[in-house]
């Protein structure tokens, strides 16, 4: 990692509604990401390209984009990559993967958390494979994908409802274990509530768990993890 400078000039570009942190992927090693909501989607271009003139070899990224501006990122920057269902958008290449990360996704409701964990997984520099669909509704669909998963350098399960997919899977594997709660759920699940304190009393050991549908920062831990486990 390269010394950075430790006065404010040169640290950071004003965009008049925004001070973007350009020296931030020197310090911890990634560039700073555009959090899309409330902002407006002018502002979110104009964040995304000053962000990759700052860092042309690295890959920027966006979440939680609206519709609008998906679009408008589709107009004025033709070069991204976006996802709706994950609500994001990444401008450049991501960087050669180091380690690999499971991200294992209870059910199809709960994929565009998955989305976002498996997009900022890329863009902080690790593999990604994703396992969907292997909720304990049917845990046949889970035990066969045990070994596949329990290869990863770092395992990220995304789940609503009841979320008992991090406690099983801490059961069958030994690898760091992130856990990320969804708003799905019938009736009185609280918006995910249900699921995030279902994760925090799990009894399996060592499943750690973020808040409810915050695929981004499991997303940045895992590939943290995955990139100090795999490297020589």
């Amino acid at each position: 990692m390269e010394p950075y400078p430790t006065g404010s000039a040169g640290n950071t570009i004003d965009l008049g509604f925004a001070q973007l942190d350009v020296q931030r992927a020197a310090r911890t090693g990634d560039p700073e990401v555009v959090y899309g909501e409330g902002k407006t989607p002018a502002q979110i271009v104009s964040a995304l390209r000053a962000l990759h003139a700052a860092h042309p070899d690295r890959a920027v990224l966006a979440t939680r984009l609206a519709p609008a501006a998906l679009a408008r990122l589709a107009e004025e920057l033709p070069a991204a990559w976006l996802d709706e269902a994950g609500r994001l958008a990444i401008l450049g290449t991501p960087p050669a993967p180091v380690g690999t990360v499971a991200v294992v996704g209870a059910g199809t409701a709960d994929l565009p958390v998955l989305r976002e964990v498996a997009a900022t997984v890329g863009v902080f520099g690790a593999g990604c494979d994703e396992v969907v669909d292997v909720g304990v509704a049917g845990l046949h669909r889970l035990l066969a994908q045990r070994d596949r998963i329990a290869g990863a350098d770092a395992v990220v399960a995304v789940a609503g409802m009841e979320a008992a997919l991090p406690s099983v899977l801490g059961g069958l594997i030994g690898v760091p274990l992130i856990a990320v709660p969804t708003s799905v759920g019938y009736g009185w699940h609280l918006n995910g509530l249900t699921a995030w304190l279902a994760m925090l009393n799990s009894c399996a050991p060592g499943v750690l768990t973020v808040n409810v549908d915050n695929g981004f920062s499991a997303g940045v831990a895992a590939a943290r993890i995955a990139r100090r486990t795999a490297r020589p």
